[in-house]
C-alpha cells in the first residue's frame, strides 16, 4: 500500500517541502500561533526542559563543564541554551534585584582624592545599572586571557568567546545562589567578606572549569596556564581602568575650561 506524503508550503520562506522542516530555510512545519499557551509552550521548552534548554545547560556545566563545552563548540548545539543569551537574561535577572534590594557595597578608596572617588561611585553605579552588557563586555577580556595561556590548545579567539560566556553564565549562577545571603548582610560590615568570598570563588571557578576544558594539558601546565590568564586578565582590567581615569579627567579639564 502506497503512503502520500502532504506538501507543505514553508509559512517563513514560501517554498514547497515535504516532512517536518522546510529544506530551505530550516523552519519547523509545525507552527502555532501567537497567544498565552505558545509563550508557555517557548518558556517550557527553552528553560525547563529536562533535556534542553536553560536548567538543563546549568547543570551540565556544573557537572561536566569541559565535556558540556567542548560539544557544544563542535556543533553538539540543538540541546544547550545558548550562551551569550543565557548570559544576557542571567545577568539582566541579577541586576534587577541587585537594584530592587539596594545593595550597598562601599568601593575601597585606597587614599584616593575626593574627586577621584566620584568618578569611581559614578562608574561603579553605571556598570550596576547595565550589569548585562557590562558582563558580556568582559567576556572578550577573558577571552583574551584564556586564548593566549592556552593558545596551544588550538582553539581559536572565537571558541574562546564561547568557553568564556559559559564560565560568566556560570559564575551569575552562583552570584544568583548567594544573593539571598547578600541581602541578608546587606549595608553591613559582613558584606565585604561575602564579596571577598565571591571573589574567591569567581577564581576558583575559573580554574575549575578551564581545567576540564583544556584536558589535553597536564594539570601542573592547567594550573601555571591559568594563572596566567588570570594575570593577562587583571593587567587588561588595570590599563583600563587607567585609559577610562586618563580620559575621564580629560573631559572634565575640557569641560572645566
Amino acid at each position: 500500500m502506497e503512503t502520500t506524503t502532504t506538501t507543505i508550503i514553508c509559512k517563513n520562506c514560501e517554498v514547497n517541502f515535504q516532512g517536518n522542516f522546510c529544506s530551505n530555510c530550516g523552519q519547523s512545519a509545525h507552527t502555532h500561533s501567537i497567544n498565552w499557551h505558545y509563550v508557555w509552550h517557548e518558556i517550557e521548552h527553552g528553560i525547563f526542559h529536562v533535556d534542553k534548554g536553560l536548567f538543563y545547560t546549568i547543570k551540565e556545566l556544573f557537572t561536566s563543564p569541559g565535556k558540556t563545552i567542548r560539544h557544544f563548540i563542535a556543533g553538539k548545539r540543538s540541546q544547550y541554551f545558548k550562551p551569550a543569551a543565557m548570559v544576557f537574561l542571567l545577568a539582566s535577572i541579577y541586576g534587577f534585584l541587585y537594584h530592587y534590594f539596594d545593595i550597598n557595597i562601599k568601593m575601597p578608596t585606597f587614599g584616593a582624592s575626593s574627586d577621584a572617588v566620584k568618578v569611581q561611585d559614578s562608574i561603579y553605579e553605571w556598570m550596576i545599572g547595565h550589569f548585562a552588557l557590562v558582563t558580556l563586555l568582559t567576556i572578550p577580556l577573558y577571552a583574551i586571557g584564556s586564548f593566549l595561556a592556552f593558545k596551544k590548545s588550538g582553539y581559536n579567539f572565537v571558541e574562546h568567546l564561547v568557553l568564556n560566556s559559559f564560565l560568566a553564565g556560570q559564575k551569575l549562577v552562583v552570584q544568583l545562589a548567594l544573593l539571598p545571603v547578600v541581602v541578608y548582610y546587606n549595608s553591613t560590615g559582613v558584606l565585604s567578606i561575602l564579596m571577598t568570598a565571591l571573589y574567591l570563588i569567581d577564581i576558583a571557578l575559573t580554574g575549575w572549569t578551564y581545567g576540564k576544558f583544556f584536558n589535553k594539558f597536564k594539570w601542573s601546565s592547567r594550573i601555571l596556564r591559568t594563572v596566567l590568564a588570570y594575570t593577562i586578565l587583571m593587567t587588561t582590567y588595570i590599563v583600563g581602568g587607567i585609559i577610562i581615569g586618563i580620559i575621564s579627567t580629560v573631559i572634565k579639564l575640557w569641560i572645566g575650561k
